[in-house]
């Protein structure tokens, strides 16, 4: 499955035209092809300023929205690479608070892509290179990277210890298990700790990792990997604790930075109990390094502006949403699934599912069952996509999210639009909200 990008800039859309026929090769995995590339652009990877390099199935990229939302409020000028993007390829680039201008992005796209012509870079390989070659381009203070796929392998682990403040995994689940469970020599055998092997795959000797809390099998293989590769490891529930508390954060470590061990900080604007805990390996990130000082108020406000598009989002009243309540999230796996039944527990809501072939149904259907009033199904622009019949026999079958509204009766439930990432950009593109 590739992510194809499109732009109204003539020259970006032919580069971006040239990046869609990439694809990882069948059978390679490993960091030689992305070396070799940073090598040829002059190594820009090693010319960052201090950054923060982020692993996880789910939670990693509201954990990068709170590192970079922490920063800002600290006066920082942060950069950050995330994937995917929801509407533009821009998205995935952004230089010192702002998303990359089209002609940027077609210049530093032009030169990875001549300069790897070939190399057969993968589509995401590109994009690292490109990002890294812009970020070392612009003046900041601090980069935030998202790891795009396991954390061993991915191209973003090209990064070295010298420009590492620290590495974060957030929560962990079965995803990707084509490549990240394939069979291979000397690496664990049960699927939950080669996942947990494969994400702390981005440790660094001497470098911070910080971990959530989880079950010993996750926990025993990421400590197992931090030891081997002399990293720091900063463990929840032993280094640093963080939960809800009267309606806020509790959080606290052993740090003693700025005299303070424990806070009581305002709740995450973004929505759902999960975000307590992407928010507080965000904050433990932020502590458990020396790189940069974070004062402790920076936290409160950096919780209060995080914004994260597609993940819980309520959309604004339009061209879609219309006055009605209506939430959109990217979730489709399993850990999304039980997410979305924790947070819409008690409720009964309307249920627009688009999900690509591949994902199991009854990973989003399970949790929210008791909650359903209705599920309607749609396409997912661009790729093959379950039935409605794949979801529940009662399920109806629409041709688009807007049909889909329209089935709906007006009857004061909320609408979950929710099963991909892909179906939730073309949501946030038919209502005027684009993310910048």
């Amino acid at each position: 499955m590739r992510d194809f990008g499109r732009s109204d800039d003539p020259r970006v859309q032919a580069l971006l035209d040239r990046l869609a026929a990439l694809s990882l090769p069948q059978g390679r995995l490993g960091l030689d092809t992305i070396r070799a590339l940073m090598e040829r652009l002059g190594n820009p990877h090693r010319q960052l300023p201090p950054t923060f390099h982020v692993a996880g199935t789910n939670g990693k990229g509201s954990t990068c929205a709170f590192l970079r939302a922490m920063l800002e409020a600290e006066g920082y000028r942060v950069h950050v690479t995330t994937s995917p993007h929801l509407v533009r390829y821009n998205e995935r680039i952004r230089l010192a608070g702002e998303l990359i201008s089209d002609a940027m992005l077609a210049d530093v796209l032009e030169e990875v892509l001549d300069a790897g012509a070939d190399l057969g870079p993968s589509f995401f390989e590109v994009t690292i290179a490109a990002a890294f070659l812009a970020f070392s381009r612009t003046p900041a203070d601090v980069c935030i990277v998202e790891v795009g796929m396991g954390g061993r392998f991915d191209a973003t682990n090209v990064l070295e210890p010298d420009v590492l403040a620290a590495c974060g995994i957030a929560a962990l689940g079965l995803d990707h298990e084509r490549f990240l469970l394939a069979p291979e020599d000397g690496v664990p055998t049960e699927p939950m700790a080669r996942i947990a092997f494969e994400k702390a795959g981005i440790a660094k000797r001497g470098v911070p990792l910080v971990n959530i809390a989880r079950p010993a099998i996750e926990t025993d293989s990421i400590a197992t990997v931090a030891e081997a590769k002399g990293a720091r490891l900063f463990v929840q529930g032993e280094d640093w604790f963080a939960s809800p508390c009267d309606g806020g954060l509790a959080y606290s470590d052993h740090t003693g930075k700025d005299g303070i061990d424990g806070m009581n900080l305002d709740p995450p604007a973004l929505p759902g109990v999960h975000q307590f805990q992407n928010a507080g390996l965000a904050i433990a990130m932020l502590r458990h390094q020396d790189r940069l000082p974070v004062r402790c108020g920076a936290f409160s406000r950096g919780l209060q502006a995080a914004r994260w598009p597609a993940r819980m989002q309520r959309l604004r009243p339009g061209p879609i949403a219309g006055l009605r309540e209506v939430w959109l999230d990217g979730g489709h796996n399993p850990q999304a699934g039980a997410m979305l039944g924790e947070h819409f527990a008690g409720q009964r809501l309307h249920l627009i599912i688009g999900m690509i072939e591949g994902k199991d149904p009854a990973s989003l259907i399970g949790p929210l069952g008791p909650a359903l009033a209705s599920i309607t199904a749609v396409p997912v622009p661009g790729h093959d996509w379950h039935p409605a019949s794949a979801f529940s026999p009662e399920a109806h079958p629409a041709p688009d999210v807007p049909s889909a509204l329209a089935m709906i009766p007006d009857d004061g439930l909320p609408v979950l639009i929710a099963g991909s990432l892909y179906l939730a950009g073309e949501v946030l593109r038919l209502n005027d909200e684009l993310p910048d």
